[in-house]
Formats: structure tokens, C-alpha cells, sequence
């Protein structure tokens, strides 16, 4: 039989046979083609769309280091500074200082996971009402 002997003769046209196969090899081939447009005209429109530079991507992430520290400083120097005062105040040096310098550090973490976005916002009216009302 003048058919095919090994598997790398498929899709090959039989000698004197109708040429069929070649039909198959060249629509495989036109239909890469299509693709390989199609995904290089995908690439350029996806490289045409605005990308921010790095220059003002750099800026944007040390503007935001900068909101998320001074969160943390105000935290901790506004309780270090309630403490002082209530230690001046009330004579009871250095407990003042050290509760309010922690209570401020726990204020501070928690301004910072609210500015980054990791928790949510506390929404007003909601604490102390019940689920039912």
C-alpha cells in the first residue's frame, strides 16, 4: 500500500492520492499566522495603553511610605505626650508615661493597617447597636 509508514509522513499528501492532507497543512498554517497577528497586535495595544512611569511610581510608594510612618510616629508621640503630661500632672512618673506610651503604639499600628487599607473603617452609629434593630 502507497500510504503512510511512519508518523512523521502524516499530513503529508500520498503520492497520486487526492492531496487532501496538503489542504489541511496549509489551512493549519494560515490559521498560525492569524494567531501570531492577532496576539502581536494584542501586545501593541496593551503596550500602548498608559503605564505610569518609573520615576512617578517610585514617588507614589515613598509618598505612601511617608503617610504610613507619620500614622505610626503621631500615634506613639501623641500617647507619649498624654502620658508625660499625666505623670506631670498627677505626680505618678513613669506609669503614665509607659501605659499611655503603649496605648499610643497600639493606636499608631492600628492608624497604619487602617491608612494601608487592611481593616475597614469603623462606620458611625454601629457601635453598641444591636443586629436586630
Amino acid at each position: 500500500m502507497a500510504g503512510f509508514d511512519r508518523p512523521e509522513d502524516e499530513g503529508k499528501a500520498q503520492p497520486g492520492g487526492a492531496g487532501k492532507p496538503a489542504v489541511r497543512d496549509e489551512e493549519l498554517e494560515r490559521r498560525g499566522r492569524d494567531l501570531e497577528a492577532a496576539i502581536a497586535a494584542r501586545r501593541a495595544a496593551d503596550d500602548a495603553k498608559v503605564k505610569p512611569s518609573a520615576g512617578s511610581r517610585d514617588m507614589a510608594g515613598f509618598g505612601q511610605a511617608m503617610k504610613l510612618s507619620s500614622e505610626f510616629i503621631a500615634g506613639v508621640a501623641v500617647g507619649a505626650g498624654m502620658g508625660w503630661l499625666i505623670d506631670r500632672l498627677a505626680g505618678t512618673s513613669p506609669w503614665g508615661l509607659i501605659i499611655f506610651l503603649l496605648l499610643g503604639f497600639c493606636a499608631g499600628v492600628l492608624n497604619v493597617l487602617r491608612a494601608a487599607g487592611k481593616i475597614a473603617e469603623p462606620k458611625p452609629g454601629v457601635i453598641g447597636r444591636k443586629e436586630n434593630e
